[in-house]
């Protein structure tokens, strides 16, 4: 690799000689090298995709990975994924791919057309697409061919009819769920105009990125965005108002939303008049609704307290919104964590999951007016790949 690495960088640096036909000639050299070093590439992405490995460095998927930490674009960076994830299955395509008789285009056209199918179809459909690589087609007519060779395979199981979409019409929303070959699913649909409404005012806030560190696309936040929505279930819409008392009985005092944007005493009033108001106990500390260990999951006004704390998750720089966040036991509840509010906090979905798996990647902290906030390394820091010893946090618990 290393070598590979100095002839590249040489030739990198030498200017292209004069004569066209001589840098034709080297062109097609160097591209038929550059085919075979995809190929070896694909094996490399396959082991890491295989085994989670882009995930103990903190990256959501190999993806991200891809696109981050090897700087390909979104569309590369799935293309070379498929052809990972694929090769193992095309054992012809890698055989010519990998001796330098197939070109990375054609291997990666292959590849994405037997995405979807079950090992048999894909066995008869590389066969038949290798053969039209064979007559010489682009491989502009090979993908052609590799979608209707899904088509019919559609139209043989009687899933859906290939012209499906465009018969439904743009006026009823619509969504089709296909289960794939390991245990996911496909999705694809179209939204009305009202309802992409909702789709944006429900996901658009919580698809933001959860700070620098974030390396997940529109994509794959917008996914996570509705799984929490889902996992959540749904809850009516509320505005949460912090005053004291003695603006709700006439008082000057204005009050406050949870992101700490001031409402006039009153407007709060007003809002009062209209709507709940629930009074905020206090335990010892100035510390609100303790319940030790004898209850796991917070309850309905704990979550409202943490709400009222948490504008956003307790990560430092991520922007999903408290009230769509999950409670986190701050020190584990496996690890003896109580759930009283003192030992409560808000985390996003994403963050959540990451603490749990990560635990010696996050610096925790607590402030003065009770909130904990959560640190992860800077962009770039090089993490263990081992866990060595437990965080000062989950030994302090």
């Amino acid at each position: 690799m290393d070598v590979l690495s100095e002839v590249a960088a040489e030739l990198a640096r030498r200017t292209a000689p004069e004569s066209p036909a001589a840098c034709l000639d080297l062109a097609e050299t160097l591209s038929a090298a550059g085919d075979m070093t995809e190929a070896a590439l694909a094996g490399f992405i396959s082991v890491v995709d295989a085994g989670r490995e882009a995930q103990r460095w903190g990256f959501p998927s190999t993806q991200s990975w891809l696109r981050n930490r090897l700087g390909m674009r979104d569309g590369r960076a799935k293309e070379r994924l498929t052809l990972a994830r694929q090769r193992h299955r095309l054992t012809d395509v890698t055989g010519r791919w990998s001796t330098g008789a197939l070109s990375f285009g054609y291997a990666a056209t292959i590849a994405g057309a037997v995405a979807r199918l079950d090992d048999d179809d894909c066995r008869a459909a590389e066969e038949i697409l290798l053969g039209m690589v064979d007559q010489d087609l682009s491989a502009g007519k090979v993908a052609s061919f590799g979608k209707r060779i899904r088509d019919v395979i559609i139209e043989r199981d009687g899933t859906e009819t290939p012209d499906g979409d465009s018969r439904r019409g743009y006026e009823r929303s619509w969504v089709d769920s296909t289960r794939s070959l390991d245990g996911g699913r496909y999705i694809k649909g179209w939204l009305n105009a009202e309802d992409a409404a909702v789709w944006e005012g429900t996901l658009g806030p919580l698809a933001k990125p959860a700070g620098t560190g974030d390396r997940r696309d529109l994509s794959e936040r917008t996914a996570a965005a509705l799984m929490g929505v889902l996992a959540d279930g749904h809850r009516a819409t509320k505005v949460t108002v912090i005053c004291d008392l003695d603006t709700l009985t006439g008082g000057t005092t204005p009050g406050r939303l949870t992101d700490g944007t001031p409402v006039p005493a009153a407007h709060a009033r007003r809002i009062a008049l209209n709507a709940g108001v629930s009074p905020l106990l206090l335990g010892r500390g100035s510390i609100p609704l303790y319940l030790g260990r004898r209850v796991r999951f917070a309850t309905g006004p704990q979550r409202q307290v943490l709400e009222t704390l948490y504008p956003t998750c307790a990560v430092e720089g991520c922007e999903v919104p408290g009230t769509s966040c999950e409670v986190d036991h701050v020190r584990g509840w496996a690890l003896g964590s109580s759930t009283d509010i003192d030992q409560l906090a808000l985390a996003c979905r994403w963050h959540n999951q990451f603490k749990h798996t990560h635990p010696d990647r996050l610096d925790i902290e607590k402030g003065r007016d009770g909130r904990y906030v959560y640190r992860l390394p800077p962009s770039g820091t090089r993490m263990p790949a081992m866990i060595s010893r437990p965080p000062p946090w989950a030994q302090a618990a």
